[in-house]
């Protein structure tokens, strides 16, 4: 498999890291001359794109590639790899598959409950609208092509450097309550092995819920944590007087327990860290 990605971001390079010798050759975008020399000297084709320039590069690299992987984020005009390389994704003739990195956000407010694919899109905010859009995009970029695209709906990553543990010895990790709030986690690796299955099943299509088992409180995460580091936990704070940004109160507004029967059963990925427990031990063993 030779694999292209739009977006050499956390997600992307997590899964050439853990599975790097799965793919013949790995090349992808980024924005900058740093990230893209740092990527060349681990073997990846790092590409330096930015509203355009460095389109003939990732032109030819397309054309060599049959697995693509998106994890660039769609603006208010739509999803930017389409509109500006349409023209040279569809002159891809080894494209085979392509896995779109979208969120479990694209659902909006379920009001705690479980959920699967099937249930209604219905977000609430305004990056979870561009989300659905982006994803109808795809969806008939591949029925114009032939190609097969699966929608992988992320639920809140976490991995190395990103988790309550790290926030936890930044002294930055909060406990903030409030009634009802759940949701999903899920480990960065285990969307790296999602991925995987998905490029090796090209023929299988349509929407994966990528989530652990067990749909928590924040604040349950937080806690644990803690008691894997040995320090007390940070004060509980009431949801009304917590100081959030407009991104962090919007992840707020939404409530779901969602299943990932589907991942399991129809792509045949079983999750290396089924939930935040064995996640957050794996990340406080490594230090």
């Amino acid at each position: 498999m030779k694999l292209f990605c739009f977006g050499l971001g956390y997600s992307a390079e997590t899964l050439i890291e853990n599975h790097r010798e799965a793919f013949a050759s790995v090349s992808g975008t980024v924005r900058s001359a740093g990230k893209a020399e740092r990527l060349r000297s681990r073997g990846i084709d790092a590409i330096v794109y930015a509203d355009g320039a460095g389109g003939p590069q990732v032109a030819s690299a397309l054309k060599e590639s049959d697995c693509l992987l998106v994890s660039a984020a769609p603006d208010e005009a739509g999803d930017p790899m389409l509109r500006q390389l349409g023209g040279e994704l569809k002159d891809a003739p080894r494209l085979r598959i392509i896995i779109y990195l979208s969120t479990v956000g694209v659902y909006g407010d379920h009001g705690g409950a479980w959920i699967d694919e099937t249930a209604e899109l219905k977000p609430t905010s305004e990056r979870g609208q561009r989300r659905v859009a982006a994803e109808a995009a795809w969806l008939a970029f591949g029925r114009s092509r032939g190609i097969a695209v699966q929608l992988h709906r992320l639920a809140g990553i976490y991995g190395p450097g990103r988790s309550a543990i790290d926030d936890l010895r930044a002294g930055t990790a909060r406990r903030i309550i409030k009634e009802g709030q759940v949701f999903n986690r899920i480990h960065a690796a285990d969307i790296a092995g999602a991925a995987l299955a998905g490029f090796r099943r090209p023929a299988v299509e349509g929407p994966f819920n990528v989530c652990d088992d067990e749909p928590c409180p924040p604040q349950d995460v937080v806690s644990y944590a803690a008691g894997l580091l040995g320090v007390p936990p940070p004060p509980e704070t009431p949801f009304a007087e917590a100081r959030l940004s407009e991104m962090a109160r919007s992840f707020y507004a939404e409530s779901k327990r969602c299943s990932n029967r589907r991942l399991r059963e129809v792509l045949g990925y079983s999750l290396r860290y089924p939930t935040y427990r064995e996640g957050l031990r794996a990340l406080a063993d490594r230090a």
